[in-house]
């Protein structure tokens, strides 16, 4: 499961360096290899490639109403492999698309990752906690 969120930065060709907590478990479990689409959102996502694969197969099944979504998931995914630094190359087509230009942060969200723009990501965290909390939390306790 990972957790956490990491302020990172892309260097001028576009790689990312995993956080060191990250990557040992990257490495151990998946050999370093992911897979990044893009997100309705506006990010991107970064699976360890064996999660990835089930997920793709969960997305091929949708509907047709959903050819939409596929194509932004299923379409945009490019498979990537961290190099011996840990770092990970985000195209430039994938950064064009998720705004990333140079200050990143990477969010773990369980099974996989968001790779946002930090000024869009703080934007979004304001904008989301004054909209104040949805319903699903009414059960939830903290």
């Amino acid at each position: 499961m990972f957790q956490g969120s990491s302020a990172l930065t892309l260097d001028a060709k576009g790689r990312v360096s995993i956080p060191t907590r990250h990557r040992d478990a990257l490495v151990s479990q998946v050999e370093g290899r992911l897979t990044l689409t893009r997100h309705p959102d506006g990010c991107l996502l970064v699976y360890p490639r064996p999660v990835w694969e089930e997920k793709r197969e969960e997305i091929a099944k949708f509907p047709m109403s959903a050819r939409p979504l596929q194509r932004l998931l299923l379409g945009n995914a490019q498979d990537v492999d961290m190099d011996g630094s840990g770092r990970i190359l985000v195209a430039p087509e994938l950064r064009h698309a998720a705004g990333l230009v140079r200050e990143v942060m990477l969010l773990g969200m369980g099974s996989h990752f968001e790779l946002w723009d930090a000024a869009e990501y703080t934007r979004r965290e304001a904008e989301d906690l004054a909209k104040g909390m949805p319903e699903v939390l009414e059960q939830f306790s903290f």
